[in-house]
């Protein structure tokens, strides 16, 4: 602890912290993405998890099903096996990291249709994924704290499996599990005490604990 420094951490879904650090309106920009201007200090991995309805019987998909799913170019969930109802998509907005990782990760850059319904707010979409009717139609993705967290509280959605690899910790951790964004810590390339106190912080038992309760995945650090 260092009681001469003060940490304020804001949030704000419509900010864009990297801008604010290259402006120098903030120290540090947590994110998924690096940026070629800022030093950037991995503290996690953040699961891309895809989430449906718990009506709806499938139980898992293929990379390729959900880039297909995502794409539009498959239209029913009895294409990939799921129920015999038309596929719902519910996307995330255009300037999230998480959209971008997902896309690329998924081979659509671009691609997913225009005409789908964005939702910004994680808890908005995890309701609407568990209220659609019919409610066998809808999926989305999603960070996987939210998204486990809407589970383990009784939520009616249920989280695929990608290529019979389970979403959860350990298989963020160990890579198994390959929709996974990196948990970044962005700051400007010129020393500071300060910044470097912080990112050592978060990198210690205490600080990765206090990020597996936000709902990320620690890395291992004993690799």
């Amino acid at each position: 602890a260092n009681p001469r420094a003060y940490v304020d951490i804001q949030w704000n879904e419509n900010s864009k912290p990297v801008e604010l650090v290259k402006s120098d309106q903030a120290q540090i920009a947590v994110t998924g993405r690096e940026d070629p201007d800022l030093q950037a200090s991995q503290i996690g991995w953040d699961g891309i998890v895809i989430m449906v309805n718990l009506a709806n019987h499938m139980k898992e998909a293929t990379t390729q099903q959900i880039a297909d799913i995502f794409s539009g170019k498959v239209r029913l969930w009895a294409e990939v096996g799921g129920p015999d109802t038309k596929i719902l998509l519910l996307d995330r907005p255009r300037n999230r990291n998480i959209r971008d990782t997902f896309e690329q990760q998924l081979g659509i850059v671009g691609k997913i249709p225009d005409s789908t319904k964005v939702i910004k707010a994680d808890d908005k979409v995890i309701k609407t994924v568990a209220g659609t009717l019919p409610p066998l139609s809808a999926v989305t993705f999603i960070s996987m704290g939210p998204a486990l967290e809407a589970v383990a509280s009784g939520v009616a959605v249920r989280l695929l499996q990608v290529d019979k690899v389970e979403p959860e910790k350990p298989t963020v951790k160990d890579g198994r599990y390959k929709l996974r964004r990196p948990v970044l810590l962005l700051s400007r390339k010129e020393a500071n005490p300060t910044v470097g106190a912080f990112a050592a912080f978060a990198l210690s038992p205490d600080g990765q604990k206090i990020l597996d309760v936000e709902g990320y995945t620690p890395l291992d650090l004993k690799k």
